[in-house]
């Protein structure tokens, strides 16, 4: 049996030291063929948000920060890439998407685990569809506390037990590094 995977903003405004490693993890995980359908948010930071007013934060405005990932791309179907603005959390055309199609229990993946991967855990908890957060498949842009952070309080608002490891992690809890020229082999 399928399930719904929706991974939540893995766009190229939200890569960075503490996330570059997802994208790829996402990937291998989607090529498991084990979820489907499988979904995209993407966050827009618009001139009118709360991001721009009141944190002075320009980023992720447009093109390309706001595009799919290359390395999903092959996935991000238009019809399957729900945007969204802000922590608003879940869109309405996705709440909508999920209501037509009977969806009891989602799989969220993504960045970043204390803001917007939490945000729409809550949201799917709040309206009783069941989020299983996979944790080695999340990081957040602030680093491994940060991602933590949203960890804990995930686990406290929607259960530890939703909380689970997709085994891709290769033993890291943060984010691997890469081999400086002189360790590379």
């Amino acid at each position: 049996m399928s399930e719904t995977l929706i991974i939540v903003d893995v766009q190229l405004g939200f890569i960075n030291e503490f996330t570059h490693h997802i994208p790829q993890r996402v990937a291998r995980l989607i090529e498991r063929d084990k979820y489907a359908p499988v979904l995209f948010t993407r966050f827009i930071n618009t001139p009118d948000g709360p991001y721009q007013r009141f944190l002075d934060w320009h980023s992720c405005d447009a093109e390309p920060e706001i595009n799919i990932v290359p390395e999903l791309e092959p996935w991000a179907k238009p019809e399957r890439v729900f945007s969204k603005q802000g922590l608003c959390g879940m869109p309405d055309n996705l709440a909508s998407y999920i209501s037509e199609q009977n969806i009891e229990r989602v799989f969220l993946v993504g960045i970043d685990t204390d803001m917007c991967v939490l945000k729409m855990a809550m949201d799917f908890f709040d309206i009783g569809i069941e989020p299983i957060v996979l944790t080695d498949c999340c990081a957040s842009t602030a680093g491994l506390q940060a991602h933590l952070a949203g960890l804990a309080v995930l686990s406290r608002n929607i259960g530890a037990q939703r909380l689970r490891d997709a085994g891709l992690s290769g033993g890291f809890l943060a984010a691997p590094v890469e081999p400086s020229g002189e360790d590379k082999v």
